[in-house]
């Protein structure tokens, strides 16, 4: 790659960032060292451009954190460290999209509403349900107070019995939180569930969830793309480097 002389402005401009995040990048490790003037200005290359657009690219895919880390890895030499955070990525991603299958399985399993209320063959305490759903009783309990499932109290003992809805809604719960979603955003999707009889209030964030998998996964195509061509380059650098550093220099005329 050429040698061009750029200044932080020039690598600013292109990505909308002032000259002093620049610098920070460049402290973060997200971009190689600059060369120094002798006056102490940091001198740019068209390869920290690059690694600038290659950090563009990554931030979509793999987020702020983890494409710091594996920029950082990749300047650093460690390009196994950074294509093994590439592959907990990936690896993440599938585990998304096995969660969100998991979910439609369960909305297509679901029992309809107006089930006898408890006790009842279907009903059960707190603590086999959270260990049915490999989670601690207090987490239920924190779920019945955000309104996401509403068990009754037995009359005699006070213990909180959950219907067969209850079960239901506990595990759509279970299964929206580990696909992100936060507690305030699944209350009203159960209660519209409830309302509606069925799972069609739903669908909208399904189709939601898939789309935000979907462009999820063509940005880390894009994004290791990106990544490719700096590998590339950067070693271009290198051999670039250490063939003029191995030069002789002329002789006498």
């Amino acid at each position: 790659m050429r040698r061009e002389r750029l200044r932080p402005v020039d690598l600013a401009r292109e990505h909308g960032l002032s000259t002093q995040a620049v610098r920070n990048y460049e402290e973060a490790g997200i971009l190689p060292r600059a060369d120094r003037t002798p006056h102490g200005y940091r001198v740019y290359t068209p390869l920290h451009a690059l690694a600038l657009r290659v950090f563009a690219a990554l931030i979509p895919a793999f987020g702020h954190q983890t494409a710091t880390a594996i920029m950082r890895a990749v300047n650093q030499g460690a390009v196994e460290d950074a294509l093994t955070l590439i592959d907990e990525s990936h690896a993440q991603l599938l585990n998304d999209r096995t969660t969100l299958a998991a979910v439609e399985k369960a909305l297509r399993d679901l029992a309809p509403p107006g089930l006898p209320a408890p006790p009842h063959p279907g009903a059960t305490f707190v603590g086999p349900l959270a260990r049915q759903l490999g989670i601690r009783p207090a987490t239920l309990r924190k779920w019945e107070q955000a309104g996401l499932i509403h068990p009754q109290r037995d009359p005699r003992t006070g213990y909180r019995v959950y219907a067969a809805t209850d079960v239901r809604d506990a595990h759509l719960a279970h299964q929206l939180r580990r696909g992100g979603y936060l507690l305030n955003q699944i209350a009203p999707l159960l209660a519209q569930v409830r309302a509606a009889g069925g799972v069609a209030p739903l669908e909208a964030t399904l189709n939601d969830w898939h789309g935000r998998l979907t462009l999820r996964g063509r940005s880390m195509l894009a994004g290791a793309a990106e990544l490719h061509t700096y590998l590339r380059s950067t070693a271009e650098s290198l051999r670039s480097t250490a063939d003029s550093t191995a030069a002789p220099s002329p002789g006498p005329a």
